[in-house]
């Protein structure tokens, strides 16, 4: 392990400006003097004026990538450290991420070395830590179920069998679905003991299966007596679904004999309260291996979620390998001090890259479809698309003004221009390529968070508005996106999109499903219009908002906080009103990777709130109780 040359420590001072100030102190702690440098950190806490910094020069900013100089003619004996502040902040830190992600040296030579970080301390307040996130829990039956089946009435057992095995006679392709949630099983928990032998075993029960036509499609019934349980199912969903409520039963009994039983006699009878269970994973800002995304598919299957969106593009990088266009994933994934994309969310001397080529999507997509999980892919455009800029800088027009408009994310000119023709050509050849990687009906097109006033100054887009007699930013995105889902629907799919795809106009609500994400309210104003809605409002959906107030909790906090209790107790569909409930296609948890520099930070923010979204999804809400799930919530499976 290479010793510490240099720290970055920080605080944040409610005083120096409306928004508060930073306080950096700089250390060199190599066995030389330091001068003629450059310190660049990243950091979500944005400076918004220059000019409320002190003992320190702002050189330039990019989004997240903050660039200083320290006072002229400084030099810093080993030992030594630079004070300064930094002030003018675009709003206030709440919690211990909101400073510094990453940091690192440009020296006078060119060279780029890095400087550890520290999180954000919190001066003139008491710095909180992070409360309990789960109380001790209580059951009232004594089954290990994550999520809660619908209904359920079953003895438990005094003891419990070795292993469950198909019935004699069993179909090869119910043996097959048993070895296939064996193998979920054994991936998910490598060390527990399995649950399920193919084989016959004098200490276990067998397992009767029966298709039922009457069952839907996701259904299924578990009937306990004697040595035997019979499964009943719809479809092969179905039988996926009640096999693994058979290994949670068995797996929880075995390893915690003290709290869980399995039934000796009884029924469950199940079904989802929701057609689309969905878990959104942004591999954009933060790069996830394919055997990490296979891993959270595996997950997603033992909470019996049945949609994958994977959000594959944004503005810091396109993880999506494009035949067509080769240069997407070379200079549209690079980040890094000297790379066409600079350094964002906890990147720093290093380059950092990474996409999904596509045998590895194919492998993907196969892995989920056997187990019963839809892959919905994303490209987010027309805005989110610096990444894309870098890589095709034909895609823009040439005379627009540079920095003429700023996304939210502080992004300049990040709008792919509806008015450059090549724009469609592009995606024309993205869409062909995906329509082949990806079966699912939907692809999902982003369509959010274009900034207000983006293209007005480009030549070629006040011209296409003149032409076409239309006015401002969000009636010109209509006019893209309407020629977005003809595309689509030429190619035989549905256009899925954030709630903003409404915006200016904006498209045929007919074969459009659109993702409620800024407030519960828009949901049901786009289901009054006629659209189709998925539910993943960021006040209790998005796992990247921290899960308390108190400093010391990592997280987001735009959408306040999100606590495991107020995400399981959310109601989505109490918001509806009656007549519009049939619009609601069900609910959708988002994992949005700003803050998840860390596998630790992953499995804090993410568990328990992806079990407590799936069970909203499935079961219903007079058979949710938060103390039972408290109970279950610590068997999950993390990544």
């Amino acid at each position: 392990m290479q010793p510490v040359s240099y720290r970055l420590e920080s605080a944040w001072q409610p005083e120096g400006g409306a928004n508060g100030r930073f306080t950096f102190t700089f250390f060199n702690l190599s066995e030389a003097p330091l001068s003629g440098f450059r310190l660049v950190y990243t950091s979500l806490t944005r400076v918004i004026d220059p000019s409320a910094c002190e003992n320190a020069i702002f050189l330039r900013r990019n989004a997240n990538f903050h660039e200083f100089a320290p006072p002229d003619d400084l030099t810093l004996q080993p030992g030594e450290a630079w004070f300064f502040t930094v002030g003018g902040l675009h709003r206030q830190a709440k919690h211990c991420v909101d400073g510094a992600k990453s940091a690192y040296l440009t020296l006078s030579d060119g060279r780029h070395l890095p400087v550890a970080v520290s999180d954000l301390q919190l001066d003139g307040a008491k710095s909180e830590p992070p409360p309990a996130r789960l109380p001790e829990g209580r059951l009232e039956l004594p089954f290990s179920l994550q999520p809660w089946p619908a209904a359920i009435d079953a003895e438990p057992g005094e003891g419990l069998p070795v292993v469950l095995f198909p019935a004699e006679g069993s179909r090869s392709q119910d043996i097959a679905a048993m070895s296939d949630v064996l193998a979920l099983f054994h991936r998910l928990f490598p060390a527990g003991h399995a649950p399920f032998s193919l084989a016959p075993s004098a200490q276990g029960r067998s397992v009767a299966f029966a298709q039922k036509e009457h069952l839907g499609q996701e259904a299924y019934d578990l009937e306990f007596s004697g040595g035997e349980i019979r499964l009943g199912y719809g479809s092969p969903a179905g039988r996926q679904y009640g096999l693994t409520t058979l290994a949670q039963l068995l797996d929880g009994a075995r390893h915690h004999p003290g709290t869980f039983r399995f039934p000796a006699s009884g029924t469950i009878r199940d079904a989802p309260r929701y057609g689309w269970r969905g878990c959104h994973l942004d591999v954009s800002r933060q790069f996830y291996p394919t055997a990490d995304v296979l891993r959270l598919i595996d997950i997603l299957a033992w909470f019996k979620l049945n949609i994958f969106h994977w959000h594959l593009t944004d503005d810091e990088a396109w993880r999506l390998e494009i035949k067509a266009f080769p240069t997407l994933t070379t200079l549209g994934v690079l980040r890094g001090p000297d790379e066409p994309l600079l350094p964002q969310l906890g990147n720093g001397a290093e380059p950092v890259g990474g996409y999904y080529g596509q045998e590895d999507v194919r492998e993907i997509v196969a892995h989920a479809a056997a187990l019963n999980v839809e892959v919905v892919p994303e490209i987010d455009i027309p805005g989110h698309s610096t990444a894309v800029l870098a890589a095709l800088p034909e895609l823009a027009d040439g005379q627009e003004a540079p920095e003429s408009y700023h996304s939210v994310q502080g992004y300049p000119n990040n709008a792919l221009n509806p008015a450059v023709p090549l724009t469609y050509e592009f995606l024309a050849k993205v869409f062909d390529e995906m329509v082949d990687l990806f079966p699912s009906r939907y692809i999902h097109i982003g369509g959010d968070e274009v900034a207000d006033g983006s293209w007005l100054a480009s030549p070629k887009a006040r011209r296409l508005m003149e032409e076409e007699g239309i006015s401002g930013t969000f009636s010109l995105q209509s006019f893209f996106l309407k020629k977005v889902k003809q595309m689509l629907t030429a190619r035989g799919r549905s256009l899925v999109g954030w709630n903003e795809v409404a915006h200016g106009g904006g498209v045929g609500a007919e074969d459009t499903l659109l993702m409620a994400w800024e407030n519960p309210k828009v949901g049901i104003d786009l289901a009054r219009d006629g659209y189709d809605v998925v539910m993943t409002p960021g006040q209790a959906y998005y796992l990247d908002m921290a899960q308390a107030d108190a400093w010391q909790e990592p997280g987001a906090s735009w959408a306040g906080t999100s606590t495991p209790e107020h995400t399981y107790a959310y109601e989505a569909e109490g918001e509806f009103p009656k007549e519009l409930r049939s619009r609601m296609r069900g609910v959708q948890a988002c994992i949005w990777s700003e803050h998840f520099l860390s596998r630790g930070y992953f499995n804090r923010l993410v568990f328990p709130r992806l079990p407590a979204i799936a069970e909203a999804a499935w079961t219903p809400k007079d058979k949710k109780d938060w103390l039972r799930f408290a109970a279950i919530a610590p068997l999950s499976p993390m990544l």
